[in-house]
């Protein structure tokens, strides 16, 4: 089982970036934050090709899986990675159905799976 879900987009990093974001809201969740990593790791001398995460979130489901078991919010909110590598621009995101291996107590159910394809038609869509 992978870990993570990326693809490369022929798209700008801003048009990555953007694209994201919007497909994001049409999953009907929020994004929370977008952490300019570049920029915050240029403030303290250290170059970084462009680099960006979004954290997103639905209020919903992150409910849900606090209700099951707190520590779930060290994994929370949900992100997606925006970043050049080798001249290329990736976009990347972390798959939910790892989560019961993090927390095997909790009953999460069907849900990691549910979320798991939402955040792969997230980067899918965002990648085209």
């Amino acid at each position: 089982m992978e870990f993570d879900y990326t693809l490369t987009t022929n798209k700008t990093f801003d048009e990555a970036v953007e694209g994201v974001q919007d497909e994001i809201v049409k999953a009907g969740m929020r994004v929370l934050f977008v952490h300019d990593v570049q920029e915050t790791l240029g403030e303290k001398g250290f170059q970084r090709e462009p680099f960006k995460i979004i954290e997103f979130c639905s209020a919903k489901f992150a409910d849900e899986f606090l209700n099951k078991d707190i520590k779930v919010g060290l994994c929370l909110p949900c992100k997606i990675n925006v970043y050049i590598k080798d001249g290329e621009t990736f976009i990347s995101g972390m798959r939910p159905i790892i989560l019961p291996q993090f927390f095997p107590q909790a009953d999460l159910g069907e849900r990691p799976k549910e979320i798991d394809q939402i955040i792969q038609n997230i980067i899918n869509n965002a990648t085209n």
